[in-house]
């Protein structure tokens, strides 16, 4: 596969995990300067890791909830809760792994996770019960 079908398949991957609207945005944003990380993201993270056959979508956004507690990155955590809900995790299973997160990253941080969390996880509901 060449860069630029690793890039569409990149863009169709992240669309898929994060959502068409938050893809939407994302490439609406594109500037000259931020273009070229743009495409990097969408051709290695989206286009070759959360692609790879060894674990599950609803896995790696479980991994990957951990790894943001432990770096202390909210909006991308945000981010990613919603993307945990739409690869089927489940909110005992978020729960679960920020609690884990607390005894290896450190209380506050899994303590602001499980803030961000419940918020992202009430929004969620509050849109579908809408809709």
């Amino acid at each position: 596969m060449d860069e630029k079908e690793r890039y569409q398949k990149g863009l169709q991957t992240r669309s898929e995990v994060l959502g068409k609207e938050h893809v939407d945005r994302a490439q609406a944003n594109l500037t000259e300067f931020n273009a070229p990380f743009q495409e990097l993201i969408s051709r290695y993270a989206w286009g070759e890791i959360w692609d790879r056959t060894g674990l599950t979508r609803r896995e790696r956004s479980l991994i990957t909830l951990a790894m943001l507690v432990a770096l202390n990155r909210e909006p991308e955590f945000r981010m990613h809760v919603r993307a945990a809900l739409n690869n089927g995790a489940t909110t005992e299973e978020i729960r679960e792994v920020l609690i884990h997160a607390g005894i290896y990253c450190g209380l506050p941080a899994a303590n602001a996770a499980i803030q961000a969390a419940e918020q992202v996880i009430k929004e969620a509901k509050d849109r579908s019960s809408s809709s």
